[in-house]
């Protein structure tokens, strides 16, 4: 299959009319877009990605008025934080509706649904008379993609289309939140942190990102991870142990000059989590294109978007521990 790369929205409208998977922009990360009401184009997406089929994949709508085509029982702090936050990246994980395939939510009885901010894909979902399942547009367990490039780097020759929008301006999946009755819960770190979810509902909110039994999408342990072995913590006492090795650091705004590594990525000189959540992902992947016989990455400040940066930072750490 010849993979092709433009900007046509009617073109990536009709292969996916068609059960085809296209890759698609969205703010956070780019997504591999297929009929989520499809049977046939969600083992699509799962075949393109290599992706085990017991990882749920996220709905993709263009309004909040299409979430109750999809799920029920929808709580009133939904509907508040909807309002806040969406279109944009927070994923809402909430009991589906019959319409929604099994296949989909990997048997679960809870769906995930959010709306995209990024204007091509939200003009793309809007033309649409289904909602779009689109993990990742990336090979299972490797780095997320934040241009149209990457996906090509990943997939090309198993689908037929990218759609072009540009670097992603956000760089950080979404975060996913659930409901148990009046309590809010956290199930994975992301673009919106959980103190400003709690600011809006005035409610505390319980963490339980969890990496074994997996409920929602983007919880096994091992992913996000790039080629070179890569290690986490406290960078001086990390390049004593690997003393020897080429080594790349990873670091939010400092730069290490003794002993000098051979790469050195600063994510945010200005120590700004925004700007260093968006590069995380286009770094990885840099690295991983250079001879570094190991990565080195600082651990993020536990506030706001730092626990988010930590999580995707330790998960790509796993696959190397396991």
């Amino acid at each position: 299959m010849q993979t092709q790369i433009g900007t046509d929205i009617n073109m990536a409208i009709a292969y996916l009319k068609q059960g085809e998977v296209v890759a698609i922009p969205t703010e956070t990360v780019y997504g591999l877009a297929g009929n989520a009401l499809d049977e046939e184009a969600v083992l699509n997406i799962y075949e393109a990605k290599q992706r085990p089929r017991f990882n749920p994949l996220i709905l993709h709508v263009s309004s909040f008025d299409k979430f109750s085509l999809y799920a029920r029982n929808i709580p009133e702090h939904c509907r508040k934080l909807a309002e806040k936050f969406s279109p944009g990246p927070l994923t809402f994980l909430l009991l589906k509706q019959d319409s929604v395939p099994d296949l989909v939510t990997a048997g679960s009885e809870k769906v995930a649904i959010r709306i995209p901010s990024h204007p091509v894909t939200l003009s793309l979902l809007q033309e649409l008379d289904f909602p779009l399942a689109a993990p990742s547009a990336n090979p299972f367990g490797y780095v997320s993609p934040v241009t149209a490039q990457h996906v090509y780097d990943g997939l090309q020759g198993r689908i037929p289309y990218i759609l072009d929008g540009g670097p992603c301006s956000v760089g950080m999946e979404s975060t996913i939140i659930g409901f148990d009755n009046d309590e809010i819960i956290l199930y994975r770190h992301g673009a919106i942190p959980l103190e400003s979810i709690e600011e809006v509902t005035g409610r505390p909110v319980r963490q339980l990102v969890q990496h074994v039994q997996i409920d929602t999408p983007g919880q096994l342990k091992s992913h996000y991870a790039p080629h070179i072995p890569l290690w986490v913590g406290d960078i001086d006492s990390l390049m004593q142990v690997h003393h020897g090795k080429k080594m790349a650091v990873i670091s939010f705004s400092k730069r290490y000059t003794y002993p000098e590594p051979a790469y050195q990525f600063v994510l945010s000189p200005s120590a700004d989590f925004h700007e260093a959540a968006r590069n995380l992902f286009k770094v990885l992947r840099e690295i991983d294109s250079l001879d570094a016989d190991i990565i080195l990455a600082e651990r993020f400040p536990e506030v706001g978007l730092g626990r988010a940066i930590n999580d995707r930072l330790q998960r790509a750490q796993a696959v190397f521990k396991s």
